[in-house]
């Protein structure tokens, strides 16, 4: 296959060249680009060196692929990569792949030059369909696809790694030049990639003994998750394991930073003034309507009665609101769990009612009491 030039939206798309090595070095220091990308790590000149003399030529010559240096239409200066990173003609696929230089993010860059990638291969290639894969958390990646016309419909587990997403575009799916897209500036999707995209964030509530804070869960509150999940009041009014160990601890943790990654849930415990663990409370988005969420919390023993968990609830549903745009958050007990009940009510959740046979509780269908919050209760 010929290797070609694209000029679309102020960029011209062309094939590497031997002189890009320096700016290809430097990009390739960012962290950002070794993490989620395969480059080597660390990365060296001569792996620049052969990317764009030697394995950039080759896919071209193959056909098996069509690699992209991503520049400015007017200065030449280099700003990315972008192209097809597999060609499959048998069954008429493409794998495309992109990363943003350091010093040109912010600009739009690389949404467009996926379009035009994406176009080309449509229109001169004849290919019926576009996969794009990235590690699960690469917020960034996912919201340039996205605004390519990627339908984002799914994960691909890997054993011993990191799950990655994958999404396809098929021929007439590809946004206009000037079209911002369903996730363009100022949508949900852009607010939530910025919040998922970064560390998960600390919380404060205040209580009348001092502040507490709602943080990440951390290896030193192992002990505290193990105690309070072996709690009898714990064990009845949740499905927490039973007999609950060390082990289903940690998989807590791990199941807690995976749903941050993922951008579906947040997992935060409730640290005391003293920083002890006192209890966790989840944040959990709803599948089918972005703007719906639920919570769930459990307070440790020795913390119950303080007035810990209403303010924890209220600090995390006002973060819900203010932060991710959320219109209702409800909340869901098994009818007789006064507790619960108890700490939705002090956080401004209104009972809404009993909901028949809505919980799965330990292999048993039970009753719920149903509460919700809305944004506008907090106004």
């Amino acid at each position: 296959m010929e290797p070609v030039e694209i000029t679309e939206a102020g960029l011209l798309l062309r094939p590497w060249r031997a002189t890009d090595a320096d700016a290809v070095h430097q990009s390739c220091q960012d962290p950002d680009i070794q993490r989620w990308t395969t480059v080597p790590s660390p990365y060296h000149a001569e792996h620049a060196r052969g990317f764009v003399t030697e394995h950039s030529a080759r896919l071209w010559r193959h056909g098996t692929g069509a690699p992209f240096a991503v520049c400015d239409a007017g200065s030449g200066d280099l700003l990315g990569s972008c192209g097809l990173v597999s060609i499959d003609a048998a069954h008429g696929s493409g794998e495309i792949g992109y990363w943003t230089a350091p010093w040109a993010r912010g600009h739009g860059v690389t949404v467009r030059a996926a379009r035009a990638v994406a176009r080309w291969a449509f229109d001169q290639l004849r290919l019926r369909r576009l996969v794009w894969r990235a590690t699960v958390g690469n917020h960034a990646s996912r919201l340039v696809a996205l605004r390519t016309g990627f339908r984002v419909d799914g994960r691909l587990r890997r054993p011993g790694a990191a799950d990655d997403w994958i999404g396809s575009l098929l021929p007439g799916e590809v946004p206009a030049v000037d079209d911002p897209g369903p996730a363009g500036p100022g949508t949900l999707a852009a607010r939530r990639a910025a919040v998922f995209g970064r560390p998960q964030p600390t919380l404060f509530a205040a209580v009348e003994d001092g502040e507490l804070r709602l943080r990440p869960l951390e290896e030193r509150d192992v002990d505290g998750i193990v105690a309070t999940c072996r709690d009898a009041d714990t064990l009845r009014w949740t499905n927490v394991p039973d007999p609950y160990d060390r082990r289903a601890a940690e998989a807590y943790l791990g199941y807690s930073r995976d749903a941050w990654a993922a951008g579906t849930i947040g997992c935060f415990a409730i640290a005391d003034v003293d920083d002890r663990f006192a209890g966790a409370v989840d944040l959990r988005l709803a599948v089918t309507d972005p703007l719906l969420a639920s919570v769930g919390f459990m307070t440790s023993p020795h913390a119950r009665g303080r007035g810990y968990m209403p303010a924890a609830l209220a600090a995390l549903t006002a973060w819900g609101f203010t932060t991710l745009g959320l219109a209702r958050i409800e909340w869901r007990a098994n009818v007789g769990n006064t507790a619960s009940r108890r700490a939705a009510e002090k956080a401004g959740f209104t009972i809404e009612g009993t909901a028949r046979g809505a919980l799965n509780h330990r292999g048993a269908r039970a009753d719920a009491w149903v509460g919700a919050l809305l944004a506008e209760d907090l106004v």
